[in-house]
């Protein structure tokens, strides 16, 4: 049944994904810009690299009111962790460490979450009601995160199709965490209770192509708004892949939509693979039920190895445990992701699960090559009775984590003959993933009795709705259809200028290519020069415009007026260089002429345009490159183009002299 064979990334086609039966939804987390975190009053998007005070805990499963375990729950509880918590007073209170109720929910955090659903064509909900979600990896000191849903059963188009929007939650964000090594491991609790929405889709994209394209969507849609963070870890995507035959898995905390093609195909891959590999095991007459596996200690019998690893574990009292896989042989070597086999299954649970994190943390007859002797590989296949049939497999440590490791093999193992467990998995930096935790069973959510419901009226919807942006296709189509550039017109759509834009070129007249270069191609430049963007407000890069429109200023004027802007504290039109008189062009060109005949110019055809060069230079702003180009004997602009001998758009034409 699972023949097909994965092709290398680059050669999967369309009809490849869809013989493998590939199916991907997104949850993309996206922090709203706020004051406020969700639930105190504690201040939303403060970092900070100090901490006042460590706070250790340690998570513990309860039972649920059904008298049962969470899977999860107990899966970190076998991991003995100490979860620390560093501190910051000016950005936690004693809401976050669970001493005291929540305050009641932030209303401008709904109003974004209420907003972007609206544009998302979702139906509202009438009333808001407060859930808890059972987060039990320490990453919020409650063990649980309140959330709420505020739309469901939206859609927005893709590819002449429509992708359904199944739910919108809000909840409050997660720690930081800062390193997770042994039995230890430690969070920063700044970003801790800021408010974000999740946006859940359908598994409706049918390659890992359009998974990308989808999020990039979402990701413009809720930016068009301009009530959410930006930068790196304000927006996190969580992945949802499964195959013909296979199963939905996570995998968590994408932190960039481009890693998310080679991270979706390999986790189909992964699948795929896993399902030929249980066929392959149930040929050989391993299934479930007759799956065995036997665990012996053979500290003594390495206790003279020179395989580094474990000679320094029993030299500081350790232990080591074999493990035999009954019927393995060679199949720890079966491929599984790109360049990743079996093995790797297993030696993540050792990591996560019995925190054996330094690798390697296993070893395996499948592959003997430096690590222990031949020699020592036959005295344990012999003390354990293993036969050429088996696979034996190495783990040591710690006497508590040897045992857990040993245990974590055999269970890793016979769910080979299963199938595929129901996981939470990792997005690692070459494009593979790796096991994080077990997913979380159906009831990890339960009503919050801490705070009531909270009503959503139609005229609260209204005045949201009344205040939304334009849909960004809808923009970009308007766009086109002026003539912007290209390269532009996608920024400009979900940009904070994009309500100015359309004010500028239908009341004010302006270019619309002009008014388009300044608000996105000029604001990037003046950032890159580290000028202080954020003092180009709507208001005053209205004034300019405004401006420009009176003729107080030229067009290349416009960026000298937002250089100006961006780097004073004090910023007035009144205050910028007048346009330039006559008088002063011609003093200028007779200036600049004398200096370049100083010049030894290499080809004399250029003197025109470095002239050009020069007179711009020392009228920077106070005079227009079609009136410099007149003066100095370009001519017009056609001209000026075919002297260059570009068929393209002169820089001239539209950017400032730099």
């Amino acid at each position: 049944m699972y023949e097909f064979e994965f092709k290398p990334f680059a050669e999967m086609s369309e009809a490849d994904y869809e013989a493998v039966g590939f199916k991907s939804g997104l949850e993309i987390h996206q922090q709203l810009l706020t004051q406020k975190k969700l639930f105190c009053r504690c201040p939303a998007g403060k970092y900070s690299t100090q901490h006042d005070a460590q706070i250790l805990r340690h998570m513990r499963p309860t039972l649920s009111e059904l008298g049962e375990y969470d899977g999860t729950a107990l899966m970190e509880f076998k991991t003995k962790k100490d979860i620390i918590y560093q501190i910051n007073r000016e950005t936690v209170c004693t809401y976050e460490m669970d001493d005291t109720p929540p305050f009641e929910l932030n209303d401008e955090a709904l109003d974004i979450a209420l907003g972007i659903s609206l544009l998302y064509g979702c139906s509202m909900v009438d009333e808001i009601h407060i859930a808890r979600k059972q987060y039990l990896d320490g990453s919020i000191p409650t063990g649980f995160q309140r959330t709420t849903i505020v739309g469901v059963d939206g859609k927005v188009p893709h590819r002449n199709r429509e992708i359904h929007i199944v739910q919108v939650g809000l909840e409050e964000d997660s720690c930081r965490e800062v390193n997770d090594i042994g039995h230890r491991r430690t969070y920063v609790t700044d970003r801790l209770g800021m408010p974000l929405i999740e946006t859940v889709t359908g598994p409706d994209m049918k390659t890992p192509q359009q998974v990308a394209e989808v999020g990039e969507l979402l990701r413009r849609i809720a930016r068009s708004t301009g009530l959410v963070r930006t930068g790196i870890g304000a927006a996190r995507q969580d992945v949802n892949v499964s195959v013909t035959g296979g199963t939905r898995i996570e995998i968590k905390g994408v932190p960039r939509l481009p890693r998310i093609p080679l991270l979706t195909y390999n986790e189909a891959m992964r699948q795929w693979n896993l399902l030929r590999l249980r066929e392959e095991l149930h040929k050989r007459g391993v299934t479930q039920e007759s799956f065995k596996s036997t665990t012996e200690d053979v500290t003594k019998l390495l206790r003279k190895t020179r395989f580094q690893p474990i000679s320094s574990t029993i030299a500081s009292g350790g232990v080591v445990n074999c493990v035999v896989l009954y019927g393995f042989k060679g199949l720890l070597r079966w491929q599984t992701q790109t360049d990743t086999t079996f093995s790797r299954e297993i030696s993540d649970r050792v990591r996560v699960i019995s925190c054996l994190t330094t690798l390697p943390n296993i070893i395996h007859s499948d592959s003997m090559s430096e690590t222990l002797a031949t020699s020592e590989w036959q005295a344990i296949r012999k003390a354990t009775g293993a036969t050429d049939d088996d696979t034996i497999v190495i783990v040591w440590g710690d006497n508590q984590d040897a045992e857990s490791g040993a245990q974590e093999i055999a269970i890793r193992a016979k769910e080979a003959t299963v199938g595929i467990p129901s996981e939470t998995r990792q997005a690692l930096r070459d494009g593979t993933n790796g096991f994080e935790r077990i997913l979380p069973g159906p009831d990890r959510m339960y009503p919050d009795t801490d705070l009531p419901p909270k009503p959503i009226t139609v005229e609260r919807l209204a005045r949201i709705r009344a205040a939304l942006p334009q849909l960004v296709w809808e923009r970009e189509a308007w766009y086109n259809n002026l003539g912007i550039p290209k390269d532009i017109v996608r920024s400009l759509a979900i940009s904070r200028f994009a309500p100015l834009f359309e004010l500028a070129v239908k009341e004010w007249n302006i270019n619309p290519t002009i008014a388009a270069v300044a608000l996105v191609q000029w604001v990037k430049r003046l950032k890159k020069k580290r000028s202080n963007i954020g003092a180009l407000t709507e208001q005053t890069m209205k004034e300019i415009f405004l401006a420009y429109t009176k003729g107080t200023i030229v067009r290349e004027g416009i960026f000298s007026a937002m250089h100006h802007a961006a780097n004073s504290r004090d910023f007035s039109t009144s205050a910028l260089p007048a346009i330039c008189t006559e008088e002063e062009v011609h003093q200028t060109i007779e200036l600049c002429e004398v200096e370049m005949n100083k010049l030894p110019l290499r080809k004399s055809e250029n003197r025109s345009e470095v002239l050009m060069g020069m007179v711009m230079e020392k009228l920077r702003g106070r005079i227009d490159g079609a009136t410099t180009a007149k003066r100095v004997g370009f001519g017009s602009k056609e001209e000026v183009k075919r002297k260059k001998g570009k068929n393209r758009r002169s820089k001239t034409d539209f950017y400032p002299h730099s």
